[in-house]
């Protein structure tokens, strides 16, 4: 799916000369004119939805859910749609310069030294994530320590070390064997299976004990947000769809699939705005694609936690996050649908992890070339700094998990300082828009006015997290 998945020390010549951050004429390749063909070009969004249907779905909407009950749905709707028009223009500004997130961040005024302020507070966005991915390498742990405990409790000391040890070796091992299309596939398969199962339990509820109607539903309109309920409301906005961290890592995966390199050289040609407009339409096809998947999974979980998690007074909590969870499968199909959810649990999150760590493997690098430590440009370098990230991160995030050992907290604390950074997002895509993208690439009237709606809902809810935090009362 993506352009290259070879190393540059196992085939250097092919990366130097074929590096998708590098246009050239040589590179160009005239984009699809129908679906058929076009869906062979998808591959982005795939990632995307693999990295997505994890620690935003399984835990944050679920946790949601089952703390707020109905009242909340129409967040769930919101958080997956307002984002979108983000994601595709920051991707319509990679595929119009060639250029991915972190370069384009270090664009935006003011600056400090030589770096931009955006990187600077990505830093801050980092430590959260530590935290967040930490949570997630947690729960895969504990799902493998209930299916196979060792040395004693499922939850005791020793099982989640020897597990959190498992997983965060396995990460390493198959990420930096460049195994990544294996990984990709198997995730997307599992989520797949998982997403549908529960789907398929969400809408036999009316059928159970746990049943729902069209009262609940509607009720889930209100645009308000219950009392207690905001962190949780905060973090699911930053965690479910699209969150900072998938719209950074969707450019450098648009950028490897080819569709900057394919579209060339940006000469200000008609040809070349031709070739480009047609490469952003397949972009555009690949995101609404990915939408609509995690936004029907993001509701079935949600569904799932306010019909069957809320009226049993079950939160997901610490390192019973798992249990609790399980209620979902066992307390609707049975004792024996509890293994089925651990398997699919593991699959999940492990999704998430595997799905993300290369993307971020490419943010880190990148961020050292914004800071002047590496030469982003230099195609050898770069990928054997994304091998040393790929090796560090997930020791980090599983270090960062034994020392809390609060999966939820963890991940919700993530998803609060997702959701903030965001704003800084949505500032860095309307700058390099005025200055960097060819009026010719802009989007219709219909998507112009989709991005402000989205930029005034991701602003507005910054605005009422940090005045929340300092004590201000709105409303």
């Amino acid at each position: 799916m993506m352009a290259s998945n070879k190393l540059p020390d196992e085939q250097p010549q092919v990366v130097q000369r074929d590096d998708p951050y590098q246009l050239t004429p040589e590179g160009i390749r005239e984009p699809p004119t129908t679906w058929r063909a076009t869906l062979r070009q998808i591959g982005p969004g795939l990632i995307i939805s693999a990295e997505i249907v994890g620690s935003g779905e399984l835990i944050a909407t679920t946790a949601l859910g089952a703390q707020a009950g109905f009242a909340l749905l129409w967040m769930v709707l919101v958080s997956t749609f307002v984002k979108v028009a983000i994601q595709v223009e920051f991707a319509r500004w990679t595929i119009s310069t060639g250029q991915p997130a972190i370069t384009g961040f270090d664009k935006v005024p003011p600056r400090l030294g030589r770096t931009g302020w955006i990187n600077f507070l990505l830093v801050l966005l980092f430590l959260a994530k530590m935290l967040q991915f930490g949570g997630i390498i947690g729960g895969v742990a504990a799902a493998l320590s209930f299916l196979m405990p060792v040395g004693g409790a499922p939850l005791g000391f020793t099982s989640l070390v020897l597990w959190t040890t498992v997983v965060t070796g396995v990460s390493i091992v198959l990420i930096y064997s460049n195994r990544y299309s294996l990984v990709e596939r198997g995730a997307v398969l599992l989520v797949m299976i998982f997403t549908l199962l529960t789907i398929g339990i969400a809408v036999g509820l009316p059928f159970t004990p746990f049943a729902y109607g069209t009262e609940d539903l509607l009720s889930g309109f209100g645009l308000h947000i219950p009392a207690g309920a905001l962190g949780i409301a905060i973090a699911m906005f930053g965690l479910t769809g699209v969150g900072a961290n998938e719209i950074m890592a969707y450019t450098y995966w648009c950028a490897e699939k080819g569709y900057a390199r394919w579209s060339g050289p940006p000469d200000g040609s008609d040809e070349w705005v031709r070739r480009a407009n047609g490469w952003i339409k397949v972009m555009y096809r690949d995101a609404y694609l990915a939408w609509g998947v995690y936004t029907i999974s993001t509701l079935a979980f949600f569904l799932m936690g306010a019909a069957v998690l809320h009226p049993q007074g079950l939160v997901p909590e610490g390192n019973e996050m798992i249990s609790t969870l399980s209620h979902i499968y066992t307390d609707t199909l049975g004792e024996w649908a509890g293994a089925v959810f651990l398997v699919g649990a593991v699959g999940v999150l492990g999704s998430t992890l595997w799905a993300a760590l290369p993307g971020f493997a490419r943010i880190f690098t990148n961020l050292l070339g914004a800071f002047g430590v590496l030469d982003w440009d230099d195609a050898q370098k770069r990928m054997r700094w994304i091998r040393i990230f790929t090796v560090a991160l997930p020791i980090i995030w599983g270090a960062s998990y034994l020392f809390f050992t609060s999966p939820v907290a963890m991940i919700v604390i993530g998803g609060i300082v997702n959701g903030l950074f965001l704003m800084a997002v949505v500032v860095a895509v309307w700058y390099l828009r005025r200055t960097e993208v060819d009026r010719r690439l802009h989007g219709g009237t219909t998507f112009n006015t989709l991005l402000i709606i989205s930029s005034i809902a991701i602003g507005s809810l910054a605005v009422y997290t940090i005045l929340d935090a300092v004590g201000v009362t709105i409303g």
